[in-house]
């Protein structure tokens, strides 16, 4: 494998050009090679132990977009002008947790681990919820859950900035109501997923009013 080598003056300018855009030019669509191109970043995004504990909708269809804006406040500008709207799931307890069928289907048939491995990967990995992170209930499961999902939601909005195509992620939705509508209109099993955000892509209407503001280096970095 080739290893990349594209220049940090070239990724500094992705991360730059990058802004939560409010509303997206309606009238430009962002390629379907583009779009795959993002969600398969997401893909080979990585996660804790390797479990990948997402999925991914992207949303097109105009009613179901406007059936979210009831539950999701933040959301409204972004669903009628944006290219696509992708709603991230993150995996719930009865996925995730140690002795789940699903861990260990991505042990045995993604992963390809032989027999000893998965008895000691196991293992650790049961240590690591019930003694490492004590994540002994089902919330504490989903917002670890959560948590490796937006690693995939950050390199989506930066692989997106690197082609010129502008992103929003929104957390500006009411997580019971969103879900109640993701099982009834989407056909999303809700003991399994919950949602943990929403993200519209497509093209700026307009630049941002103002520079990237951030703390300076030194503010947040601290060398021992």
């Amino acid at each position: 494998m080739n290893t990349p080598n594209i220049s940090r003056e070239d990724i500094l300018k992705g991360f730059y050009f990058r802004h939560a855009t409010k509303e997206f030019d309606a009238t430009k669509t962002v390629s379907d090679e583009d779009i795959k191109f993002i969600l398969e970043t997401a893909r080979l995004s990585p996660s804790s132990f390797g479990f990948e504990p997402w999925h991914f909708i992207v949303v097109q269809d105009k009613e179901l977009r406007e059936l979210l804006k009831p539950v999701a406040w933040g959301a409204p500008l972004k669903l009628d002008t944006a290219s696509h709207f992708v709603l991230g799931l993150s995996m719930k307890a009865p996925m995730i947790k140690h002795d789940a069928a699903y861990i260990m289907h991505m042990m045995k048939e993604v992963k390809q681990l032989p027999a000893d491995v998965i008895e000691t990967y196991s293992k650790f990995y049961r240590e690591f919820q019930e003694r490492d992170f004590d994540l002994d209930t089902d919330k504490k499961l989903f917002d670890w859950s959560s948590k490796q999902t937006y690693i995939a939601l950050g390199n989506m909005m930066t692989s997106a900035a690197l082609r010129g195509i502008d992103s929003c992620p929104i957390e500006g939705f009411h997580q019971e109501k969103a879900e109640v509508l993701l099982k009834e209109k989407f056909g999303v099993d809700t003991d399994k997923y919950g949602l943990s955000f929403m993200t519209a892509f497509g093209y700026r209407k307009e630049d941002p009013l103002h520079e990237k503001s951030r703390r300076n280096f030194d503010a947040i970095v601290t060398w021992k």
